[in-house]
């Protein structure tokens, strides 16, 4: 069930300025939505061997406290990171958003690989449609 005052988790690969500039659109797109966000490089610690226990277990306990997950799904393959937390929010019953603006077709019949995309409650393709997927939840939660 997804709460509008949960925050939603940005989950997406952070390999690199691109990357990261995109995923703080999505997340400017879902802010804008009137949702919080968590968003992984902004509300963890730097990445060093000391932190990377902590940065863990802010991640899980990030999708713990969210009803919804976006998950930007682009490239050639969903990097790995973002494939482990669709699972777990998956395993734990949350609301998934498949993010894939990528125009590249990987498969025939799929956007993307067939346990990541049958993990997501809904696929989207473009930020404005994100938007509006998003408008319909502050009327009537799902």
């Amino acid at each position: 069930m997804v709460n509008v005052a949960d925050p939603v988790y940005i989950a997406g690969p952070l390999f690199d300025e691109g990357e990261r500039w995109w995923i703080e659109q999505v997340e400017a797109t879902v802010a804008a939505a009137g949702f919080s966000t968590f968003l992984p490089h902004r509300d963890n610690p730097p990445k060093t061997a000391e932190t990377v226990g902590q940065i863990f277990a802010n991640n899980v306990g990030g999708i713990d406290r969210a009803s919804i997950v976006v998950a930007s799904l682009n490239g050639v393959t969903t990097d790995d990171g973002t494939a482990w937390e669709i699972g777990y929010a998956f395993a734990s019953n949350t609301y998934i958003i498949g993010l894939h603006t990528d125009w590249r077709r990987r498969f025939d019949d799929e956007v993307v690989n067939l346990m990541i995309e049958r993990s997501c409650d809904a696929m989207v393709r473009s930020l404005d449609e994100l938007t509006r997927h998003l408008a319909g939840w502050e009327a009537s939660p799902c």
